[in-house]
């Protein structure tokens, strides 16, 4: 399972985000990521442009919902060139400007709300809309299991598996203990991220310094 490192804390991308991807950067992570919102679109050229250079996988997390803001998201994602957009929740729209282009897609299913973003939905309805995700053309999903309102957290996970079959599936939100990742790899997940817990030392309580957080997420990633 892959872990996806964000540069983020609620739900905004940090201000300091080019020296936090530094900091990061002796770890060889292979993963990392940011929101559409938080900093200016001048840094997150070169955010991107760094991510590259050390060889990560680039993901654009869109926190806006609805059509107008899941075209706004992809038309960034083909500008900063990202190589996959999570997030949002039209995912026609999404795909009407990424098609053809290469970059992956992998909306939110349930009824997301808010910000920052909390979930709604059961799990059948998880599962009707990531088969329907998939049949549009979508590489996979984008589910915030943990900030789930009306369903248990892995119900929703299980329920998104079966839905996807093959199709990667990402869980983000809220994701602070070993424990949760060790039971998202249990039930199939592809990938997490984390990024609040991160920046507010919440991985390593007492341990100063982002490497410190950064490698207790790690080693939470390793087989039990």
């Amino acid at each position: 399972m892959d872990f996806i490192f964000m540069l983020t804390r609620e739900d905004r991308t940090v201000g300091d985000c080019l020296a936090a991807l530094e900091a990061a950067a002796p770890l060889g992570l292979r993963h990392v990521g940011f929101k559409d919102v938080g900093v200016d679109p001048g840094t997150q050229r070169r955010l991107v442009r760094r991510i590259r250079e050390l060889g990560a996988t680039s993901y654009l997390e869109v926190v806006s919902l609805g059509a107008e803001a899941a075209r706004a998201a992809a038309r960034a994602a083909l500008e900063l060139g990202v190589d996959t957009l999570l997030g949002g929740t039209d995912a026609e729209a999404a795909l009407e400007v990424l098609s053809g282009s290469g970059v992956a897609y992998l909306p939110f299913p349930g009824r997301p709300e808010g910000h920052p973003t909390r979930l709604g939905g059961t799990p059948e309805q998880v599962t009707r809309q990531c088969r329907e995700l998939v049949a549009r053309g979508c590489a996979g999903a984008d589910l915030l299991a943990y900030r789930a309102f009306e369903a248990e957290p892995l119900e929703l996970v299980r329920a998104a598996r079966a839905g996807l079959g093959a199709a990667r599936l990402v869980v983000a939100g809220s994701i602070e203990r070993a424990e949760q990742v060790q039971a998202l790899a249990a039930a199939g997940v592809d990938a997490f991220t984390v990024g609040s817990a991160i920046f507010e030392g919440r991985w390593a309580p007492g341990e100063p310094g982002l490497q410190a957080q950064l490698r207790a997420v790690l080693a939470a990633c390793r087989p039990q």
